[in-house]
C-alpha cells in the first residue's frame, strides 16, 4: 500500500513539474477559486482553472459574443477582486460595458482600447500582458496563428497575467499554444414559479480543447452573483443535492 502511495506521489509531482514547464501556473492553497465552477475546473490538470495563461474563445456569431462576454464577466469578477484593472482591446467592441455590472464588474475598472486596424490588436495585447499589475487582458480578434499565440503564451509565463482571446473568424481553426479553447452559447432562461420577466443568464459552456485535460460540456447559470451549475443528470436529487454529491 505504501509503495502504491509513493508511486502516486511521484506521478503527481511529475505532472505538476510538466505543467510548470509548459507555463501553466499551479496556484497555492490561498489562491481565489471560481466558486460554482468546480465541475468545470475538474477538467483541467490538478482540477485548477489555469490563470497566467492564454484562453481562446470562439465567437463566430453575435449571440455567442454576448454570451461569452457574460461568462467572462463572471471570471473577471474573481480575477479583479484584489483591486486590479483589466484591458479590453478591439476594433469593434462587442461588449456593452454597463451590462458588466450584472456580473459584479465595475465598467470603470476596465480600460477599453478601440483600435482602427485589427492587425494592431495582438501587438497591443502582447505589450499589455507584460504589465504584471493587470488582472487580465481581453482581445477581440479575427485570425490567430500558432506563432502569434506562442508569443502571447511566452509573455504570460513571465508576467502571470491571464489573457482571453475572442476569435470572430472560426473558419480556419488551427493548432494554437493557448491552454484551452472554449465555446460559450446562450441557453433559454428558466423563470421562477409565479415570477414574470426573464430568468438568470444561462450558458452552454463547451471546453473544446484543453492541454493535458479532459474536454467537456456543462450548463452554467449566473445566479445571486456567482456561477451555479445546472445538473443535467436525472438522479432523483435536487440540483443542489446533485451538485454537492459530485463536488464532495
Amino acid at each position: 500500500m505504501n509503495i502504491l502511495a509513493s508511486k502516486k506521489d511521484i506521478i503527481t509531482n511529475l505532472q505538476k513539474n510538466i505543467l510548470q514547464w509548459q507555463g501553466i501556473n499551479i496556484p497555492q492553497a490561498c489562491t481565489v477559486r471560481f466558486a460554482g465552477l468546480e465541475l468545470l475546473e475538474a477538467a483541467f490538470p490538478n482540477a485548477v482553472f489555469p490563470t497566467g495563461a492564454i484562453h481562446e474563445f470562439l465567437t463566430e456569431q453575435q449571440e455567442h459574443a454576448a454570451a461569452c462576454a457574460g461568462f467572462l464577466g463572471g471570471l473577471l469578477k474573481v480575477l479583479m477582486q484584489q483591486g486590479s484593472i483589466c484591458l479590453w482591446v478591439s476594433t469593434s467592441r462587442s461588449v456593452f460595458p454597463p451590462a458588466l455590472k450584472n456580473f459584479g464588474v465595475a465598467p470603470d475598472r476596465i480600460v477599453f482600447i478601440d483600435l482602427p486596424r485589427e492587425r494592431d490588436i495582438l501587438w497591443v495585447m502582447e505589450e499589455a500582458l507584460k504589465c504584471s499589475s493587470l488582472a487580465a487582458v481581453v482581445a477581440e480578434i479575427g485570425d490567430l496563428s500558432f506563432t502569434e499565440s506562442r508569443r502571447l503564451q511566452l509573455v504570460v509565463e513571465k508576467s502571470k497575467v491571464t489573457g482571453f482571446l475572442l476569435r470572430k473568424n472560426t473558419k480556419k481553426l488551427s493548432t494554437t499554444a493557448c491552454v484551452a479553447r472554449w465555446k460559450i452559447t446562450p441557453l433559454p432562461t428558466e423563470l421562477e414559479e409565479g415570477m414574470p420577466g426573464l430568468g438568470f443568464p444561462r450558458w452552454n459552456v463547451e471546453l473544446l480543447k484543453v492541454r493535458n485535460g479532459n474536454p467537456g460540456s456543462w450548463t452554467i447559470e449566473w445566479c445571486a452573483g456567482k456561477f451555479v451549475p445546472v445538473i443535467r443528470e436525472s438522479t432523483g436529487l435536487s440540483i443542489a443535492e446533485e451538485y454537492t454529491r459530485q463536488t464532495g
